[in-house]
């Protein structure tokens, strides 16, 4: 069976892949069981190799990156190319960490049962992974996942989002022709309730690394078995703008953190809370930035912003503004659907804390703004949620940034910018429901290794 990729913005078809079967996957995941017994084997400096030329390949075909990840995901070409850029810098990263794997010695002797003994541990390839990657950055989170787990020694299953497949088969494609043999790396293509949940499920599988709706997160935890398990469950992220911010900066970057792929981030600006005394200040800065955002086909470069990933989901968006507005919220701009899949971006003010747009993953180009009064006022609103990805805070008192990075419930803090910032290099999850784990190369690549202890005990 065949499977149309089209571009979200047209509905033109701009590519097909090959559907996969049950049977299918099978025949995969043996045949990169028996690549993994060879491929674990391979010195790391090899493995380091093969993921340093892969970078330079990237890069020497980023044009070609960029407009497959602009026609599949409806990124904005000025978006695509960013994550080019993050992309080669994830599988650089990830290759440095090929060379980092290491062990150290354990004192045995530190107790008396542990007298005349020797020994240390090292760290080996888990085995098999099962990645599933979701529509939004389909060479970046794939990066994320296959990267760090082929520095580990590992054979991966790759499962890519049935919207944007074609991107991750150009990444294995780039692989491949770096050195890495073609047992070791499957992209399989197929619904996440029949392929993606056969991959959880399957025996043969030692770890799964999810990104993608908590509802599916959750899921994965009931069936996956005895596997471990890596999720990013999204988030209805959250950024603070206190009375002493520069308003212009904090309105410049909450417009780039809101509305970048048309909201549709784990770690969009979502929640914006303002302390009350500069609520008018910070609105009459911000709303006219968002209103100067230019929609339309992503592949123009005039475009700002870019078409949702479906009518689908834009319909969900605006049912959700709609529920605010019956709830006493009130949209400041925007929020108008032109097409079959533009959004207008919106701001929405007042809105009640129990409103979907305020306790759900929204994903898509809406910013609700909320008063506050106090960073301890801050503090419980933003942590008033079931998710806790990551947060943000606008502020010049380095006292009131320490009270924000103790009391904020979530897996990373940024202050001075928004919460969607993330460096390639550093952990990244949540914590609450918004998942389990740490990405980022060094931290993804003790995931997908064992600790193998040795001892070593005196015949004397």
């Amino acid at each position: 069976m065949k499977i149309p990729v089209k571009n979200p913005y047209n509905g033109s078809v701009v590519g097909e892949v090959v559907g996969s079967s049950r049977e299918d996957v099978d025949g995969e995941i043996e045949r990169l069981r028996k690549g993994q017994e060879r491929y674990g084997k391979l010195s790391s400096y090899k493995r380091y190799e093969i993921l340093k030329k892969t970078a330079d390949i990237i890069l020497e075909r980023g044009e070609k990156f960029a407009e497959t990840i602009a026609l599949e995901s409806g990124k904005t070409m000025g978006e695509a190319k960013g994550e080019v850029d993050r992309a080669t810098q994830t599988i650089l990263l990830s290759g440095e960490e090929a060379k980092r794997i290491k062990g150290e010695t354990i004192p045995y002797d530190s107790i008396p049962s542990g007298e005349g003994r020797r020994g240390f541990f090292i760290r080996v390839p888990v085995g098999l992974v099962g990645a599933i990657t979701p529509f939004n950055f389909p060479l970046n989170l794939v990066a994320h996942k296959v990267g760090p787990a082929l520095a580990a020694g590992n054979a991966v299953i790759l499962k890519p989002s049935t919207k944007t497949p074609l991107t991750a088969m150009l990444l294995r494609e780039s692989l491949v022709e770096a050195g890495l043999p073609p047992d070791v790396l499957s992209v399989v293509v197929g619904s996440g309730g029949e392929i993606g949940e056969y991959i959880v499920s399957h025996g043969d599988i030692r770890v799964i690394s999810f990104t993608g709706s908590l509802a599916v997160a959750e899921r994965i935890t009931r069936v996956a078995g005895m596997k471990r398990l890596l999720l990013e469950a999204g988030s209805n992220s959250a950024c603070v703008v206190m009375g002493d911010a520069d308003m212009e900066m904090a309105a410049e970057r909450i417009v780039k953190g809101g509305y970048a792929l048309a909201g549709q981030v784990c770690i969009s600006v979502q929640r914006v809370f303002v302390e009350e005394d500069a609520m008018d200040e910070f609105l009459a800065v911000f709303i006219p930035k968002v209103k100067r955002l230019r929609m339309g086909d992503q592949m123009d470069g005039d475009t700002d912003v870019g078409p949702m990933i479906t009518k689908e989901a834009r319909e969900r968006v605006l049912s959700w503004i709609e529920e605010a507005k019956k709830d006493g919220a009130e949209v400041l701009c925007g929020g108008n659907p032109i097409g079959d899949t533009l959004l207008e971006p919106a701001v929405i003010a007042a809105a009640d804390e129990s409103s979907k747009v305020m306790s759900e993953e929204l994903f898509g180009p809406v910013v609700v703004v909320n008063k506050f009064s106090g960073i301890d006022d801050a503090i419980c609103k933003v942590n008033r949620t079931k998710y806790g990805l990551q947060a943000g805070i606008f502020t010049n008192d380095l006292d009131v940034a320490m009270r924000a990075i103790e009391g904020f419930e979530v897996g990373g803090v940024v202050v001075g910018d928004v919460p969607t910032y993330r460096a390639d290099p550093m952990p990244y999850g949540g914590v609450k429901k918004s998942g389990i784990g740490r990405e980022g190369p060094k931290f993804a690549v003790e995931e997908y290794t064992e600790i193998k202890a040795v001892v070593f005990t005196s015949v004397h």
